[in-house]
């Protein structure tokens, strides 16, 4: 069941109705979100040579706080998509891509029916997500730091956004095929799901949906692979 429950009035439309969803084809999703060393190794060189899509990297400290080698690699979903042709380049097999909204949240939920993979209670979230930090103090974190989900998945909430293929439309879920949706024919922004680090990153719920332009390229939302399977 994909989305938030009517009940529940705290949430937004977008995250509405509540749905099933068949995923048709199994799928590997990476246990953490893609560190800046992966990133290197793939591109040659680190993330943060990018221009960023606001200030807030030039804040005092950031940098220094969040340029480190098992930190989130922060960029653009253009980028990701750069990064994935690469990688798919050097394996020689086109097996790697973002997930779908349906995968993400299917893995993230990880069997679980409530608001957060760990239940309904937002006051653990300090156990499991990095959240709710200053942009004067706060940043990304080394990636795997807090408990995974049921399925062994860690930082699905807090850390960085992430990524997925989909384009948005926050209407979508009215009108979703049942089977392996594949998100909006047309729309500009792409998501990103599972809030990040930041006290203005709210949406660490597994249903949370936020949509952002395809060049943005800030310091809250990185990426977590699928590896499709043959």
């Amino acid at each position: 069941m994909m989305g938030s429950t009517e009940v529940n009035r705290e949430v937004p439309a977008s995250e509405k109705p509540r749905h099933p969803v068949t995923i048709s084809k199994s799928f590997y999703l990476a246990r953490f979100e893609l560190t800046q060393a992966q990133w290197e190794a793939v591109m040659g060189s680190n993330p943060y040579t990018l221009s960023r899509s606001n200030p807030y990297y030039n804040l005092p400290g950031m940098a220094a706080r969040i340029t480190k080698p098992t930190h989130p690699a922060t960029v653009s979903w253009n980028d990701a998509q750069e990064f994935i042709r690469r990688l798919n380049e050097k394996e020689g097999v086109a097996l790697y891509r973002l997930p779908t909204e349906a995968e993400w949240e299917y893995a993230a939920r990880a069997g679980t029916t409530t608001a957060y993979s760990f239940g309904e209670d937002a006051g653990q979230l300090d156990r499991y997500a990095w959240h709710g930090e200053s942009f004067a103090t706060g940043g990304t974190h080394p990636v795997g730091q807090k408990p995974a989900n049921p399925w062994g998945l860690h930082d699905v909430h807090g850390n960085v956004w992430e990524w997925v293929q989909d384009r948005y439309d926050p209407d979508y879920y009215a009108s979703s095929p049942s089977s392996d949706p594949q998100g909006p024919l047309f729309g500009s922004q792409r998501v990103v799901r599972g809030g990040s680090w930041h006290s203005t990153g709210d949406g660490w719920r597994s249903a949370f949906r936020r949509a952002y332009e395809p060049d943005y390229r800030g310091i809250s939302i990185g990426l977590r692979l699928v590896r499709e399977i043959p």
